[in-house]
């Protein structure tokens, strides 16, 4: 009889648990609903802290069980805030346009109500033409499919590529860099279509909902963030158990094996590079009305190494180790650069926090992969009594003398 994934998968009832009374703790000390003992901009930063650790579980998917160090997982999540960014400027821009001609004499056009819209949004990079991407920026079903098709089809594309030829380890790391460098350099010149530098701005403003405050706005966008992420988790739960998970697995500790079994490799490593890829589509497309401002730097290949450390200073290997690295570190780079912590003078020198940040990030990665390679999830294997299977090896060919396995830890 099979058992259900939440019967395999305890540890999935628990977090979905913390993450409701998480989430219900916050509405309840809000502005908007609640006591305002939390404010509205640090509600948005829990919020955004939610869309950062799906896309920490999307990376754990990708490298903590299937081996694939990709460094260009940043680039789908920037991707997908600009596919929803487009039409957030798009409607907001036309409010605008709209009620500043509602008192014209002659009711304007629908063309020059276009050519308002793209004078406006594009003045900045010294044209007025709606590039062909923004063809679908008037439609929100239409940009809410491409946060989903865009960086699918772009990592589906480059997976293909990539998986085909074989391109493993260190190689593929630095392909995957590339891209992302790639098309940060794209989205900097300003005739990409998507403002070059100036990158695309006030989004979080909701279209239609001007006089709803940002304290609402800024609950809701949680509340939406913490479904998504409960829904990735139970998805990433279903995706590492069973049969699947175990290829997976298998793909990460001994590739070769795995294809000499009949196995697949490129099939599996391609449908999961581009499933998370969507994921963190849909993660960028939360944060950034929440952030209110997407522009190319976001995607620079420095944003997804730290996606990386995220993930291993939580514990590659365990979706709520991920879950717990990218909150961890996100909730202490904020009050590390938000100026809450004091500087240390040293009297020929002060150690200002906000730029020494990186640092001690760094510093955190080298620790944990030196002597805590389980990360903090590691704890919890601590505190629950968990284990590793034991396996003592068995003999590889019938001579007493032949290999022996490896020791594998879960």
């Amino acid at each position: 009889m099979t058992r259900s994934l939440f019967a395999r998968n305890p540890s999935v009832l628990i977090f979905l648990a913390c993450l409701a009374l998480f989430t219900l703790g916050v509405t309840a000390l809000s502005e908007s609903v609640g006591t305002g003992l939390i404010s509205t901009s640090f509600v948005k930063t829990l919020g955004k802290t939610l869309c950062l650790c799906l896309i920490a579980l999307a990376m754990d998917l990708v490298w903590g069980y299937t081996g694939i160090l990709s460094l260009g997982h940043f680039a789908f999540f920037g991707l997908g805030g600009y596919m929803i960014g487009m039409w957030l400027m798009y409607e907001r821009t036309r409010d605008i346009i709209l009620s500043s001609m509602a008192n014209n004499d002659i009711p304007p056009t629908a063309q020059e109500v276009t050519d308002a819209i793209g004078n406006q949004i594009f003045g900045v990079v010294g044209s007025s033409d709606f590039p062909l991407i923004w063809a679908f920026s008037h439609s929100l079903t239409l940009q809410l499919i491409l946060v989903v098709a865009v960086p699918g089809l772009l990592a589906l594309v480059f997976g293909w590529l990539a998986f085909r030829s074989r391109v493993t380890g260190v190689y593929l790391s630095i392909l995957t860099q590339a891209m992302t460098l790639a098309l940060a350099l794209y989205l900097f010149q300003n005739d990409s279509g998507l403002r070059g530098n100036n990158g695309l701005s006030g989004l979080q403003n909701l279209p239609g909902l001007k006089d709803v405050p940002q304290a609402t706005v800024s609950l809701w966008f949680l509340w939406a963030s913490a479904a998504a992420l409960g829904l990735g988790y139970i998805f990433a739960a279903w995706v590492v158990s069973g049969k699947f998970g175990s290829v997976l697995r298998g793909i990460r500790d001994d590739e070769a094996r795995v294809r000499f079994l009949g196995y697949s490799v490129e099939g599996y490593k391609l449908f999961i590079f581009t499933v998370t890829a969507i994921i963190a589509g849909i993660a960028g497309a939360l944060y950034y009305p929440q952030a209110g401002i997407i522009n190319p730097a976001e995607i620079a290949p420095i944003a997804s190494i730290y996606l990386a450390v995220w993930v291993a200073i939580g514990g590659r290997g365990r979706l709520y180790g991920a879950v717990i690295g990218a909150a961890f570190v996100s909730l202490v780079s904020t009050w590390f650069t938000g100026g809450q912590v004091p500087s240390i003078p040293l009297g020929f020198y002060t150690i200002d926090w906000v730029d020494w940040w990186q640092v001690v990030l760094g510093l955190s990665f080298v620790l944990v992969t030196l002597f805590a390679p389980k990360g903090i999830g590691g704890l919890f294997d601590l505190w629950s009594g968990r284990k590793p299977p034991n396996r003592h090896g068995s003999d590889l060919g019938p001579g007493s003398g032949s290999l022996q396995e490896q020791e594998a830890e879960a």
